[in-house]
């Protein structure tokens, strides 16, 4: 296996022993700056995944949502939000997450969503495909709005934002509408499951290792603008096809 892909699976199992232990004892839960929920679980299982990290490549830098940004100029950067899903985890119920990516320059080419409690690790390297447990997976291939399934996340603010309207006339169009949220529309996207998933109000942390898996697999996956993921992205458009993701990408901007 590919050795950065290799350490970054064994920093998300070694992350899952901390998380489930938690998970099972309960937490108290504390608020950052920003008004986002923190939990010691987050702390500790953030810095589980950095210690397999250093231990492999003690020169590489990393973004973590918890503990912050260490060596970002270095060639190979690792994107770490340990529990993506926060707020599910603390009120029980599965949907969280832990991310991980591995950014060589400006590009990402490692992956790993990890689901302990959803028993569901989907990873990926670039150039390698992609994979949903140890099986491999493809994204589908509908290019029509009309025989699309879409999955939208973080609505509030997607209502509140310039695409609306064009966000509305696709959801008329799709032959199907769901709000799967956090990692599972991604996985269920580059698992030919779903076709198209729009989402706002995220940041790279959330999203990195799941582009990785996305295009692995086949599938496309860019900003609301259509523009390529940075560090400052903030919102995600990905679709199953080339031609789905041009035709939500120009009913999103019009």
């Amino acid at each position: 296996m590919n050795p950065f892909l290799k350490t970054a699976i064994d920093a998300a199992l070694k992350a899952q022993g901390v998380i489930q232990r938690h998970y099972r004892q309960g937490v108290e839960v504390e608020l950052k700056p920003d008004q986002t929920p923190v939990t010691i679980a987050d702390l500790d299982s953030e810095k589980a995944i950095k210690s397999v990290i250093f231990g492999a490549f003690p020169d590489h830098g990393t973004y973590g949502e918890e503990t912050g940004q260490e060596r970002m100029d270095s060639e190979y950067l690792w994107l770490i939000d340990p529990i993506d899903g926060t707020k599910s985890f603390v009120r029980r119920y599965p949907f969280f997450s832990t991310q991980i990516a591995l950014r060589h320059g400006e590009d990402l080419v490692v992956g790993v969503s990890n689901a302990p409690e959803f028993e569901e690790m989907a990873y990926a390297a670039k150039g390698e495909g992609a994979f949903l447990g140890e099986q491999a997976i493809r994204v589908s291939d509908v290019t029509t709005l009309e025989d699309a399934t879409l999955s939208l996340g973080n609505i509030k603010t997607l209502a509140g934002g310039p695409g609306w309207q064009g966000l509305s006339e696709i959801v008329q169009r799709v032959n199907r509408t769901r709000g799967y949220g956090d990692f599972y529309h991604y996985h269920l996207l580059a698992s030919g499951r779903i076709d198209l998933v729009v989402e706002s109000d995220v940041n790279i942390l959330d999203i990195a290792a799941l582009a990785v898996v996305v295009r692995e697999a086949g599938g496309v996956f860019t900003d609301l603008q259509g523009q390529p993921l940075t560090l400052e992205t903030t919102s995600a458009l990905a679709a199953a096809t080339p031609e789905l993701h041009a035709t939500a990408l120009k009913m999103l901007n019009r």
